[in-house]
């Protein structure tokens, strides 16, 4: 039986819910930690393509199925819960989600608060500019220029990194569809998001920009669990899940669903 994905809307979007059904004869391939008929609870911001998105009132994206598919694996069904990043990052902390399933980047700030899974897909953080804008072509171009990223993103870290001292202006949006549209409309010079994402979401929509230079830095994707016994508990478990599926070609027949290419390898 096909499962439907739940989507509790939070913050401001306003999305139709949509209910699970489950199948009660659901195999016990792992032991419930919950005991509330195998549910977890993860985030998405549903408005992040071609990771989460709504089509046709449901949830879905690559990170989406990859979740759904280790919850399968383990024998628990997922229980989405949407939002602005920022905010379901928060969440997490607090406990009121299991983990967060939205291109979730490692970092060390984040290793702090969080212990994080196996990476099942690997990124180059890109900037874009307007087409329009002949005038940038390479990194250095972008010096006292404007450019835009989602807000709590690991993007607007690398993009400090790269350009210390303001060397550039930076603006933080809550969505990917501000900071993209911005630079559609040249309100900013730039746009900064992982280059998988930023081709996918060009050759989509068939978006007036063009890559500037080289990414600025890789990033491994994962999901991250807070460092308790059951965090502990959940991410053994889909580390072993994520293994069988990069194993049996799972992960990367997803990948190539939503991005044309295999990004869950180097």
């Amino acid at each position: 039986m096909q499962k439907r994905r739940i989507i509790e809307p939070f913050l401001v979007l306003l999305m139709i819910p949509t209910l699970l059904i489950g199948c009660d004869n659901r195999p016990n391939k792992q032991r419930d930690i919950y005991n509330t008929a195998y549910t977890l609870n993860i985030g998405a911001t549903g408005q992040s393509y071609p990771n989460s998105f709504i089509q046709d009132g449901q949830l879905t994206g690559f990170d989406v199925e990859v979740t759904e598919a280790i919850a399968d694996e383990l024998g628990y069904t997922v229980n989405w819960k949407t939002g602005e990043f920022s905010g379901l990052m928060a969440q997490l902390e607090s406990g009121r989600l299991d983990s967060v399933a939205n291109a979730v980047a490692i970092t060390n700030e984040r290793a702090e608060k969080f212990a994080f899974t196996t990476p099942y897909s690997i990124y180059g953080s890109q900037i874009v500019t307007n087409i329009k804008n002949s005038d940038i072509n390479k990194l250095d171009d972008l010096r006292g220029k404007t450019v835009s990223g989602v807000l709590g993103s690991n993007h607007i870290a690398i993009l400090k990194k790269a350009f210390p001292k303001n060397q550039i202006n930076i603006r933080t949006y809550e969505t990917r569809d501000g900071a993209m549209y911005d630079l559609v409309y040249n309100r900013v010079d730039g746009y900064i998001n992982a280059k998988p994402i930023l081709l996918t979401e060009i050759n989509r929509q068939q978006l007036p920009f063009k890559l500037v230079g080289e990414p600025l830095a890789i990033e491994y994707v994962a999901f991250p669990f807070n460092k308790n016994d059951q965090g502990d508990q959940l991410r053994n478990q889909f580390n072993q899940a994520i293994e069988k599926l990069q194993k049996n070609g799972a992960i990367s027949q997803i990948a190539v669903k939503y991005y044309g290419q295999d990004i869950s390898k180097p």
